[in-house]
């Protein structure tokens, strides 16, 4: 490993990253990024939490019906970007994030189909990281044992590599599996179960926010 990956080369702030490209064909309800949360949408109100839990921008990642998803949010605190090859998996949407966010940043990764994400889970991730690692929220399954979960904060001399990686549906997947000792799990189960939205037995958990 060499120093600059060993020790990370950012000087700067954090940027969280929020995919909200898919189209959201399992749930069969629409781009995920506008399902009804607590009076808003799901994507705006995430997109609030990550810049409330300490992140010093958030990029928010479009793709189906972008210019709907446009038209119908409040994102002008944020910098919206669109992705025109979204059909082609979450990785495409994982590299246009990171390409987007500064260069000399961390870079905090999440999901639009995470509800349970709290501005205690960012802040504990961003106040837990440590330099040249990969911090990534973990939460226990029925057996006790912590699973790596979302968000996870890629350090930015790390950054690069793990987008180079991510191809189809696998955002960090690859690199991660590549590099487990780079992996440093936060126990975040007291603020979430760290469930993504995927089928219609989930969405009771539109009706679930804690912060």
């Amino acid at each position: 490993m060499s120093d600059s990956r060993a020790h990370g080369t950012g000087s700067g702030g954090t940027t969280a990253v929020l995919l909200a490209a898919g189209a959201g064909t399992r749930l069969g309800l629409g781009p995920k990024a506008l399902l009804t949360f607590h009076g808003r949408t799901l994507v705006e109100v995430l997109a609030d939490v990550l810049l409330a839990g300490g992140c010093r921008e958030v990029v928010v990642v479009l793709g189906a019906d972008a210019a709907r998803v446009r038209a119908a949010t409040d994102l002008g605190r944020h910098r919206v970007i669109d992705n025109p090859h979204w059909a082609s998996g979450m990785g495409s949407s994982f590299r246009a994030g990171i390409a987007a966010a500064a260069p000399e940043d961390h870079v905090l990764i999440a999901l639009v189909d995470q509800p349970g994400l709290t501005t205690e889970t960012v802040a504990r991730l961003l106040t837990s990281h440590r330099p040249g690692r990969v911090t990534a929220a973990a939460y226990r399954d029925a057996d006790g044992k912590l699973q790596r979960g979302h968000p996870l904060l890629l350090d930015a001399g790390l950054r690069t590599e793990a987008a180079e990686t991510a191809t189809g549906d696998a955002g960090a997947r690859h690199f991660l599996r590549a590099n487990p000792d780079l992996v440093y799990l936060v126990d975040c189960s007291d603020l979430s179960g760290g469930e993504d939205l995927d089928s219609a037995d989930q969405l009771h958990l539109l009706d679930q926010r804690r912060f």
